[in-house]
């Protein structure tokens, strides 16, 4: 047995950088055979070890990455993305993803396909029309040209498809919570700031203790009373910043309080999920579901330095759905992957606003593995 095994089964002390550099080297080299593996994915996801060893889980994934292809940071750019976990809601995060990119925040989303839910983000952007992007370059040209990008699996460490590929054919869905809480953390973005929402299912204490240690990027943890990883507009919301003061929004304190989660319900069928999505960012929706997701996007105007006060970040993210803007956002970026040939970066000049946005897409996005 593996040491970084034993370490997590006894948890007489935090497993050390070494002892996880020698678990990934014997995976790469194939010394390590699917029953190890899975004993591992199931200690890590029924009880997340202590902080100090996800640090060094985290930091022996980060110094195999190749040699970084970013040469400057994406100043005043955002990353959103969830622990998952919660109510059952629509894609909030992603919805106010395009209405914050729409305020004129920079903004990237990474996520994944389902694991706790029954559409995940990239489920959703797939059947929008909306591609991930491959690389940090084709990134950086969807940044320029419309303000927002959703990062593909390359951020990801290339030792989880190791992983997955080492239990295979059994799912990696299992172990949805452990790759749920950590996912936030092992995405590789020159981003300036992070917000993720952390459902009552992640350990929030050793989630905050992981944002003290990254110095790459300011990272916000946002909770609430519900359990949900969102910023609800019925809930009290704490945001707990690695760098200023804990924040507290009250129901009604920016936006009104009344409503439920029988407001932000997810289409019935997923086969209307896009049809439901782009009611949400045209506010069409329901007077809860604009709140909401204009609070998690003041959020992000807010992480990004857009604007210093929340009530201004609100009164502007309330602005890009009332003009329409968001939802227009959303199909110009599906009409344009659509006009890509395969193999070929996102046009670099946003589609006229006109451009109808598909009912569904190919099936050809690549799958995040967190």
């Amino acid at each position: 047995m593996h040491d970084a095994l034993t370490g997590l089964l006894e948890q007489k002390a935090p497993v050390d950088r070494e002892t996880w550099r020698s678990w990934w080297d014997q995976l790469g080299a194939g010394g390590l055979d699917k029953a190890e593996v899975l004993a591992l994915l199931a200690s890590l996801t029924s009880r997340l070890p202590d902080h100090e060893t996800l640090r060094h889980l985290l930091d022996s994934l980060a110094e195999r990455r190749p040699a970084a292809t970013v040469t400057t940071p994406w100043e005043g750019t955002v990353n959103v993305v969830g622990t998952g976990g919660g109510p059952k809601t629509f894609n909030i995060s992603t919805a106010s993803a395009f209405v914050a990119a729409a305020a004129g925040v920079k903004v990237v989303k990474t996520g994944s396909r389902a694991y706790t839910s029954s559409l995940g983000s990239v489920d959703l952007l797939e059947r929008l029309g909306v591609r991930l992007t491959s690389s940090y370059a084709q990134t950086e040209d969807t940044l320029a040209a419309f303000g927002i990008a959703f990062a593909g699996p390359f951020v990801y460490p290339a030792q989880l498809t190791r992983l997955a590929r080492t239990v295979a054919p059994t799912s990696m869905k299992p172990f949805g919570r452990f790759l749920n809480a950590l996912g936030p953390f092992l995405a590789d973005l020159p981003v300036t700031a992070q917000v993720t929402g952390v459902s009552a299912a992640a350990p929030i204490d050793t989630l905050r203790e992981l944002a003290a240690t990254t110095t790459t990027r300011r990272i916000w943890l946002t909770t609430n009373d519900t359990g949900a990883d969102e910023l609800l507009p019925f809930a009290t919301n704490t945001i707990h910043g690695d760098r200023s003061p804990t924040r507290i929004i009250r129901p009604g304190e920016l936006t009104p309080g009344d409503g439920s989660f029988g407001d932000l319900r997810p289409a019935a069928d997923p086969a209307g999920a896009v049809d439901h999505f782009l009611s949400v960012l045209s506010g069409t929706a329901g007077r809860v579901a604009t709140r909401t997701v204009c609070l998690g996007a003041a959020a992000l105007v807010v992480a990004a330095g857009t604007r210093r006060d929340w009530p201004s970040a609100v009164s502007l993210a309330e602005e890009a759905v009332r003009s329409g803007a968001a939802q227009d956002l959303a199909r110009r970026l599906a009409a344009a992957a659509a006009a890509a040939a395969p193999g070929r970066a996102p046009a670099t000049a946003p589609a006229p606003a006109t451009a109808p946005a598909p009912a569904t897409a190919p099936r050809t996005l690549a799958v995040s593995s967190v």
